[in-house]
């Protein structure tokens, strides 16, 4: 794909986010008081700074204020900065668009949606801009780590239709990732005892670790389920095409970790890397490859590839 130039900038959100206001007996007075504690990662006096410069308001654009009353299950809207930004030096691609739904490729590093240290540098920001359509939202996601094909709405009104086709399992989602193979494994490829694809079906229960974040496996029943295949290998290294049947989050990369063949780059598994500023030169090894589907509005079929890895 082709690249940016990459620079770090200062940056504030071009879309709003919004947080609904909980019905609760304890509720505070003022919506100043909810969004210092709800958020209490930033300041108060940050709070009361983007207050009083009109960077939060009702869902009809009336403006909040530090004295403004809580309303219980209203929308207040307000915009995500960040002192700096990094750009993220990997284009994005649109494969297919249609009057209801953008199909397109994430590179590696940029978030779907606003992210942590990123606020504009996100996937639906830059199509947003691209496309001069400014209702286009995720009909599912992918992590920032991992590469590949997501698809997108162009309006609220048709956003469940696609969403529903994740909930549902109506779609076929393929991803291929490198890894290296197990010493079992490379030495009967060695040897000539190997017969490729090798394949492993993946059934367990994921639950959260700490962090909080992490996924890992617990006792109980299944509640994720993998098709996994070993498809090609290089010297020490494998070609793998994964199938998730679920989609519990990181539940490919903990799936192949359980195989003892965690996938390259991966900086949560099988052990958290301490955190530190993304590694352009080391991408996750883990692509959304394949999109299957019938459009839920047309009726028409959508098989949706970008180029997969290669051990070449």
């Amino acid at each position: 794909m082709p690249t940016l130039t990459m620079t770090n900038n200062a940056a504030r959100a071009a879309q709003p986010s919004y947080v609904v206001l909980p019905k609760n007996e304890l509720a505070p007075a003022t919506v100043a008081d909810f969004l210092m504690q709800h958020f209490s990662q930033i300041a108060p006096q940050v709070w009361r700074q983007r207050l009083s410069e009109g960077k939060v308001h009702w869902k009809d654009g009336e403006l909040i204020n530090e004295h403004t009353a809580y309303r219980p299950m209203a929308r207040v809207y307000y915009y995500r900065e960040v002192a700096l930004e990094t750009k993220v030096p990997f284009d994005e691609v649109i494969l297919h668009q249609d009057e209801h739904a953008i199909i397109a490729y994430k590179p590696h590093f940029l978030p779907v949606t606003p992210s942590g240290n990123y606020v504009n540098e996100c996937l639906v920001h830059r199509l947003r801009i691209k496309t001069g359509i400014d209702t286009i939202a995720p009909a599912h996601r992918l992590d920032k780590d991992t590469a590949g094909i997501v698809l997108l709405t162009l309006n609220p009104e048709v956003r469940h239709q696609y969403h529903n086709l994740f909930t549902q399992g109506q779609i076929s989602k393929h991803y291929h990732a490198l890894a290296k193979l197990t010493p079992e494994i490379h030495a009967a490829h060695q040897g000539g005892g190997l017969r490729l694809p090798l394949t492993w079906t993946v059934k367990n229960r994921l639950g959260p670790a700490t962090p909080s974040f992490l996924m890992q496996l617990v006792e109980g029943e299944a509640n994720s389920h993998s098709e996994i295949q070993l498809i090609a290998i290089k010297e020490d290294m494998g070609l793998f095409a994964l199938s998730p049947i679920t989609g519990k989050t990181h539940q490919l990369r903990v799936h192949m970790q359980s195989l003892g063949v965690p996938i390259l780059n991966d900086r949560f598994y099988p052990q958290l890397q301490p955190k530190g500023v993304d590694n352009f030169d080391k991408p996750l090894k883990l692509l959304a490859q394949r999109l299957k589907f019938v459009d839920p509005i047309s009726g028409i079929e959508r098989d949706i590839q970008c180029q997969g890895f290669s051990l070449d």
